[in-house]
């Protein structure tokens, strides 16, 4: 006869084994394939742009949620970037400046790839998640976070050895400055095509093993300099490019810091039409050969089988201006920079080949990842809310605003009006548009009377955001940048990080510790 105890401990281990059994013959837990680009504004095929080609990135919507309404939090590359990954506010991560590194100041913050790491997944990167110098800081590790990371990639391609033959209204400037070449060679010799080539290297790997991952592919295109094979430049008649006009005296309609956001690049002001027509035509260009590099990827996910049990999301850091408000590439509050391209799809969602314009912000994209995925709910001091919902009913409710920063300015987005506030510039550095009437934002109302109770009610729609955004949430230790913390610029980056140091360009055989 067994004893009593023998027998409990036998019948917990038999129910413990039938556990383990049930979570073995289980589905497998869902990969995820974050796709982000640098710099790519809604002027792509999903979105209804006229003339810009993009198939593959139409092919990802008939099968996914495009959302109408996705915002960028700070519409420059870094702070952006380290907001997503980290699930915080820039003021909150102390990433309000662009060459800072969040660990500096939130040193046990959680990532979104940390917490999957914590849930049994391999999480792999090729390419650019966290900021980067770019071009300049292409081929190394820019100001990436290696805890993030199992395995990390940094491809380099032809375009960074042939940046003698580019063009550039400021020349030898190619980062800051809108600059292009039509480039000879094929996709698989730049940079981005090198990224796609090593993400579906990537694939092969998990594919073959079975692992569950989380795979961020992070594009350097459309980011200046725009370059692409000549074969995308052919895609396009200059003469069918529509540049944005700006009525005389409209900088007067502005505030002092709205009017310099948009005056701020001095070689890129009032561009004569045909230097105007080249950029934008280089642009779109870029965004064809960018929409191809990330078709192959996705070609790749199907081919090998994953498509099925693979969560993708796509994306930008941010938009960018082509002309809009006479200005070119981001850093404004304004909605060519602050809105960003967003598509979802997922195997499961009811959603498909559908759009929704629920407001939703790039901060959302932690706990929407670990809702679709079915992990444990983050810290409790992630921000952001989940809008997996939307994905079986896009009709349903997003958020009642997206706020996005830059600098010292704060800018409140509903479904119907934008309202921006630049602090410390007097009470008249206010802006008002109703997208009902004006979706080029063009016509400032703060100060038309027919408009004040709505400029009054979204003040304090907008003093309520700018309050939680900029409160260091509880329960994680906050290092408070000084007023003088500019961060570290590339030279200095790697004698902080000496982990950074190693640098792998292709996407290994066997894993082993991140280099």
């Amino acid at each position: 006869m067994i004893p009593i105890r023998r027998a409990i401990l036998f019948t917990f281990f038999l129910g413990a084994l039938q556990a383990l059994a049930d979570e073995t013959d289980g589905p497998p837990p869902p990969n995820v394939l974050f796709i982000i680009t640098d710099d790519l504004n809604c002027d792509i095929g999903p979105y209804g742009h006229p003339i810009v080609q993009t198939p593959h990135l139409d092919r990802l919507a008939r099968r996914g949620l495009t959302f109408e309404r996705a915002y960028t939090n700070f519409p420059v590359c870094a702070q952006s970037r380290a907001s997503i990954m980290t699930g915080l506010y820039p003021a909150q991560n102390g990433v309000t400046k662009l060459w800072r590194l969040f660990r500096d100041y939130v040193p046990d913050a959680v990532t979104l790839t940390q917490h999957f790491q914590r849930h049994g997944y391999t999480t792999a990167r090729v390419g650019k998640l966290y900021h980067y110098g770019n071009p300049r800081g292409i081929g190394t590790n820019g100001h990436d976070d290696a805890a993030s990371w199992d395995v990390r990639v940094s491809p380099i391609g032809r375009d960074k050895a042939e940046e003698d033959k580019i063009f550039s209204l400021r020349p030898g400037s190619f980062g800051a400055s809108l600059s292009w070449l039509a480039a000879e060679g094929t996709d698989e010799e730049q940079t981005d095509g090198k990224v796609a080539t090593e993400s579906i290297r990537a694939l092969q790997h998990f594919a073959s093993t079975g692992e569950p991952f989380f795979l961020g592919v992070g594009f350097y295109k459309p980011h200046t300099p725009f370059v692409a094979p000549q074969r995308y430049f052919d895609l396009y008649d200059p003469n069918d490019i529509e540049i944005p006009t700006v009525p005389a005296g409209y900088l007067d309609t502005l505030p002092e810091p709205a009017a310099k956001s948009i005056r701020r690049r001095t070689t890129e002001i009032d561009l004569p039409d045909a230097t105007a027509r080249k950029a934008i035509h280089a642009y779109y260009a870029t965004t064809s050969f960018l929409d191809a590099q990330i078709g192959r990827v996705l070609t790749a996910l199907d081919e090998l089988g994953l498509s099925n049990n693979t969560i993708v999301l796509f994306t930008s850091d941010h938009g960018y201006h082509l002309g809009e408000h006479g200005y070119y590439q981001k850093t404004t509050l304004f909605e060519a920079s602050a809105r960003v391209p967003l598509i979802v799809a997922t195997p499961t969602q009811m959603a498909r080949g559908k759009r929704t314009t629920a407001l939703v912000e790039m901060i959302d994209f932690y706990q929407t990842l670990s809702e679709l995925a079915g992990l444990n709910a983050p810290q409790p001091y992630i921000q952001g809310h989940s809008f997996a919902p939307l994905l079986d009913n896009p009709d349903g409710k997003g958020r009642p605003s997206a706020i996005t920063q830059l600098e010292n300015g704060f800018s409140l987005r509903t479904s119907r009006y934008r309202f921006s506030q630049w602090q410390d510039a007097g009470d008249d550095a206010i802006e008002l548009y109703d997208h009902e009437t004006d979706p080029a934002e063009m016509v400032n109302l703060a100060g038309d009377p027919a408009y004040a109770a709505i400029r009054t009610e979204l003040e304090v729609q907008l003093e309520q955001r700018i309050t939680e955004i900029t409160t260091p949430v509880p329960g994680l230790r906050f290092i408070p940048p000084t007023a003088e913390d500019r961060g570290y610029s590339i030279e200095a980056i790697k004698a902080h990080h000496t982990a950074d140091e190693a640098v792998i360009h292709t996407f290994p055989a066997a894993l082993g510790p991140v280099p």
